[in-house]
């Protein structure tokens, strides 16, 4: 659980490096094109799925690969990466919401009372962070909204793949969603670099590798192993882990300035996704 918090707390600010030389579009794209191969590697002998699944796994590919990952970059590119972590961890507190739209699980006054405080330290985070001493540094009101725009995405994306993977197997759904992704974002990608210089340096390289292997692929598969040995509330908890390890990456590598309001901010969004998360059943249990 440690060393998964560890590589997924590191995602944003080796995001925030990459970016630094290549667009968004196309910096999610080459980190799927790193991603794709290995899994369908790995996957290569549970390919297959039924002809009714198809229109469901496009429709997850679109929505995780294309909207959420696309989303995560354009909002890292427009906050400090210490911000960009706090804010990505908002994720479970989306599905939530999205569990009690979508299966009708009922939210409690507590929950809904970590929910608000979530939103709150959200709002204190963003003014917390301070203007930043360069364009690495910054954060942006669109970069905020981008980054909870990628949260949505990606609970919806943990959403509806518990349902599509009850039904066809994790392998085969999330080998194809990623290709789906993967197809759907290169010609976006293409698109940009028409437009926006593309410098591929060593530190580029190194962060398309990172997150393509170790998140992408590593991490789903190391997420997989803990749901079999550990209770799914109890690996869900790498959740309130991962920002400490991006902030403290965040502040090591980017000198991010974290004041008084960042700190209040931050404890406000781990304390409301404990309260959101809690009670009898969480969302986290069928994934």
């Amino acid at each position: 659980m440690l060393l998964l918090a560890l590589m997924w707390g590191l995602s944003i600010p080796i995001t925030k490096l990459g970016l630094g030389t290549i667009p968004p579009m196309t910096f999610t794209a080459l980190r799927f094109m790193v991603a794709v191969p290995l899994f369908m590697f790995l996957a290569r002998r549970e390919l297959r799925l039924p002809r009714e699944a198809i229109p469901g796994v496009i429709g997850l590919g679109v929505m995780g690969i294309t909207l959420g990952n696309v989303a995560q970059s354009y909002g890292v590119q427009g906050t400090s990466a210490s911000v960009g972590a706090i804010l990505s961890a908002t994720i479970p507190i989306f599905m939530v919401i999205l569990a009690a739209i979508r299966f009708g699980q009922p939210v409690t006054f507590v929950q809904w009372g970590g929910l608000a405080a979530a939103f709150f330290g959200i709002a204190l985070v963003a003014i917390g962070s301070g203007s930043g001493v360069d364009d690495m540094s910054k954060t942006t009101i669109p970069g905020v909204v981008w980054m909870l725009v990628s949260a949505v995405g990606i609970a919806s994306y943990y959403i509806w793949s518990a349902e599509l993977t009850a039904r066809y197997g994790l392998m085969p759904v999330a080998a194809w969603n990623m290709l789906v992704g993967l197809l759907t974002v290169l010609p976006l990608a293409g698109w940009e670099m028409t437009d926006h210089p593309v410098e591929i340096t060593a530190a580029a390289v190194a962060a398309i590798t990172y997150l393509g292997v170790m998140v992408t692929v590593v991490g789903l598969i190391l997420w997989l192993y803990l749901l079999k040995v550990v209770p799914a509330r109890v690996a869900a908890s790498v959740q309130y882990l991962q920002p400490v390890f991006g902030i403290t990456a965040s502040a090591f590598l980017f000198g991010d300035r974290l004041g008084l309001l960042f700190g209040a901010g931050v404890v406000l969004v781990l304390a409301g996704l404990g309260l959101a998360a809690s009670g009898k059943h969480t969302v986290s249990e069928p994934i």
